[in-house]
């Protein structure tokens, strides 16, 4: 079942700051963007603009990697009206970053944490929860029952988005069920209000999904290229946590830019690389979010491999994040094997970096895929 066609009103701009993603925060927006002349160029370069900047990395970086149960945007003032306008650009900064990544894992990954903090917060939010709710669910009621407000939502609704909770408590046959509607009980210390949020939470996180691969599919090359230092710190910063679903890990080798695979086909070929592409190699390694283990095994075929040197040389890169040369420092050193007119994508006058190169062949292949 889709979400409600019109969702209820809700005009507080405080609440519609705090959860910015909902459909009737859209065009609050952007009449708060369009009366303050803030479009998407000042969000990402403007001066003035740069609190909110860092607090759409802050917002980010929680959703991302999970560290805490510590809202980022608690400590903000959204009674002050500077205050709601940074949070609102804060979240529309981390919006384009993460679009501009073009990665579906790192969509999800963002998706699941700011869903997740949406739960947390909607399901304490006693002046505005079911208005909240009613956005996401097609019906919602209420009773008293030991003097606690017990709520139950549609059977239909449940059906759809209990199968992807885990846990007992979510069967079917473990909810009380009367007259089509299912009956959600306090549990393992949550109110009858936190399970219904719990639920609530993937409907948002589905629907932050599916409007992500809508931006990304109408993104520009130019817009991604800007932010793609950002893309790429993000990258980074969470990397280790997910070696086997980071983004650029994702890519597959036809995604590879010449100078790696060349570098790769050197080392399994015997070939003596010098120092500036085997420090390359591991610091794309690194930078791809391959494990330490696997960027090791590209070494194994050099003339003078040892498994333990490598792994201490590939290791030292690993711990001091290391950056991989950029396309100049590689045509200096002799490690740039393509020509002019050798790679159509190589010839652009903006691909100065070939984790450029890598992120533009993901972005062609995703948008390929999904036109299919």
């Amino acid at each position: 079942m889709p979400m409600p066609g019109t969702p209820p009103t809700l005009t507080n701009e405080s609440v519609l700051a705090r959860y910015p993603f909902l459909p009737q925060a859209r065009f609050h927006m952007r009449k708060l963007f369009e009366d303050n002349a803030i479009d998407i160029d000042a969000i990402i370069e403007q001066g003035w603009l740069e609190e909110a900047r860092s607090l759409g990395r802050l917002r980010l970086v929680e959703s991302i990697v999970h560290k805490s149960e510590a809202d980022p945007m608690g400590t903000v003032d959204l009674a002050n009206e500077a205050s709601r306008l940074f949070s609102m650009a804060a979240y529309q900064y981390a919006f384009l970053v993460v679009c501009a990544s073009f990665d579906d894992r790192l969509v999800s990954r963002w998706a699941e944490g700011e869903s997740s903090l949406a739960d947390k917060n909607i399901g304490i939010d006693e002046l505005y929860f079911e208005t909240i709710v009613k956005t996401y669910i097609s019906s919602l009621k209420s009773s008293f029952e030991n003097g606690q407000k017990i709520y139950s939502v549609p059977l239909s609704d449940f059906l759809e988005l209990c199968p992807r909770i885990s846990g007992s408590y979510w069967r079917l046959v473990n909810r009380p069920v009367n007259d089509g509607w299912v009956t959600l009980d306090p549990a393992s210390g949550d109110t009858s209000a936190q399970r219904v949020a719990r639920l609530v939470k993937e409907r948002i996180r589905e629907e932050l999904i599916e409007r992500s691969r809508e931006s990304m599919v109408r993104m520009s090359e130019q817009l991604a290229d800007r932010l793609g230092g950002e893309v790429t710190r993000i990258s980074e910063l969470f990397g280790s946590q997910i070696r086997s679903e980071v983004p650029i890990a994702s890519a597959t080798k036809e995604d590879w830019p010449p100078c790696f695979s060349n570098s790769i086909e050197e080392l399994a070929s015997g070939v003596n690389v010098n120092h500036v592409g085997r420090v390359f190699v591991a610091a794309m390694g690194r930078s791809m979010g391959l494990p330490l283990e696997m960027t090791c095994s590209f070494f194994e075929g050099a003339p003078d491999y040892d498994p333990q040197t490598t792994s201490y040389q590939v290791g030292h890169v690993y711990e001091r994040e290391y950056t991989p040369h950029g396309c100049g420092a590689l045509k200096a050193a002799a490690r740039c094997p393509v020509g002019p007119g050798d790679d159509r994508l190589c010839d652009q006058e903006w691909l100065t970096h070939p984790l450029k190169y890598l992120r533009a062949k993901q972005r062609s292949r995703a948008k390929s895929e999904r036109v299919l």
